[in-house]
């Protein structure tokens, strides 16, 4: 087997293999993945914020390798990271009529053997990108692009770090999983204070509470904690700067599912309950989308398009779900997913957890507002911390 023909969207040197099979930008103007060609990879760059969506292919003069990361950025270019003899390179891509131009960023090295680098998701301004290397006993944050003179280091965390969520709109404030004395809790990193680690979500002393996603309009966080049930797993939902705890919702309960958040409707800035979030769904069957809203209390099944690159999507202002897909016929394309109301009939797709009853009482209590500098989520009782 040639190297090149290892699926990127299976092999990930972080080991996380529900990673999106595309990166898009936070405002939806590009995507980046690695395409086909024959048995090898190539990078492309998907224009998705004109009348039609279009590729793009970047080829180099040779195939990629397998763990190569791409990401797009504000400008249309896209960021790439190789790994060669133990260094990092990373470099910008763009159009040049039929060929690619590079332009070389730089290379991180990692002298720690055991040192794992990944980029961390695009900014919100898209002008910048951050990676993320994980050491035996801290975690180092560079910013790869978007600087005066190449990668340069901007923070180190002790601790192994997982995860990587933006909590604000000027690409300042970044939430990792911070793993440290046998537990994994989500801090706060100040990238303008040189790096300054806050604690953000810590539900009880004995849990792993880690942020997936975040929506800075609203303030709404996804999180993944277990806390409710000691040695599995639940999916939350809490409020930035708001004093109310985590909730737990038992429509997000599947045990024969992995259930991942991907996107958040943006804008609701003061209606963090009514917040589209988009769930890929993996089961017995294969992977389909689901649509959930804290305020509706259910889960909605949505299969998902053929072709769909998996894991990646996006929310507009107005509620429209956009998942990017590619098929033989189409080759870039994005199915646009109008979600349903909650009074809109749901078709469960099979061996879904069947949704919570009708009758139950919808969580109405407005959340505080939101700050500009995020506050920790409190401690509370784990009897508050189940609904339905």
């Amino acid at each position: 087997m040639t190297a090149c023909a290892i699926e990127p969207a299976a092999e990930h040197e972080d080991g996380d293999a529900s990673r999106p099979e595309c990166t898009i930008t936070v405002d939806g103007s590009y995507a980046a993945r690695l395409a086909p060609a024959g048995d090898c990879w190539f990078p492309e760059r998907w224009t998705l914020d004109g009348p039609e969506p279009y590729a793009v292919p970047l080829p180099a003069h040779q195939p990629e390798e397998p763990g190569t990361e791409v990401q797009p950025m504000g400008d249309g270019r896209v960021l790439i990271r190789r790994r060669t003899d133990g260094r990092h390179i990373f470099s910008l891509l763009y159009p040049t009529g039929p060929g690619t131009g590079e332009l070389l960023l730089g290379a991180v090295q990692c002298p720690e053997e055991g040192t794992r680098l990944r980029m961390l998701p695009p900014t919100p301004g898209g002008d910048e990108a951050y990676a993320l290397a994980v050491g035996r006993r801290s975690s180092v944050v560079w910013q790869v692009a978007g600087g005066a003179f190449g990668p340069e280091q901007v923070a180190e965390v002790p601790g192994r770090c997982s995860g990587g969520v933006w909590l604000d709109r000027g690409g300042r404030m970044l939430a990792l999983d911070r793993e440290s004395g046998g537990r994994t809790k989500a801090v706060v990193v100040d990238l303008a204070r040189g790096g300054e680690v806050s604690p953000l979500l810590q539900i009880a002393d004995a849990s792993d509470d880690r942020v997936l996603l975040a929506d800075p309009d609203s303030g709404l966080l996804l999180i993944r904690s277990d806390a409710p049930s000691p040695g599995q797993e639940r999916l939350g939902w809490g409020v930035l700067g708001s004093t109310l705890p985590v909730r737990f919702p038992e429509c997000l309960r599947m045990p024969e599912c992995a259930v991942t958040p991907f996107a958040i409707q943006p804008g609701q800035v003061l209606t963090p309950e009514s917040c589209g979030v988009a769930l890929r769904i993996d089961g017995p069957v294969g992977s389909w989308v689901g649509v959930w809203r804290p305020a509706e209390r259910q889960v909605r099944h949505l299969a998902a398009p053929e072709g769909w690159l998996t894991g990646a999507g996006l929310w507009t202002r107005d509620g429209v779900l956009q998942l990017p897909y590619a098929t033989r016929e189409v080759r870039c394309g994005v199915a646009r997913v109008e979600a349903p109301s909650a009074e809109a009939e749901q078709v469960p797709e099979p061996d879904a957890r069947p949704e919570s009853s009708a009758g139950e009482p919808a969580e109405t209590e407005p959340p505080d507002p939101v700050v500009s500098r995020p506050v920790p989520l409190q401690q509370a009782p784990l009897g508050n911390l189940v609904t339905k």
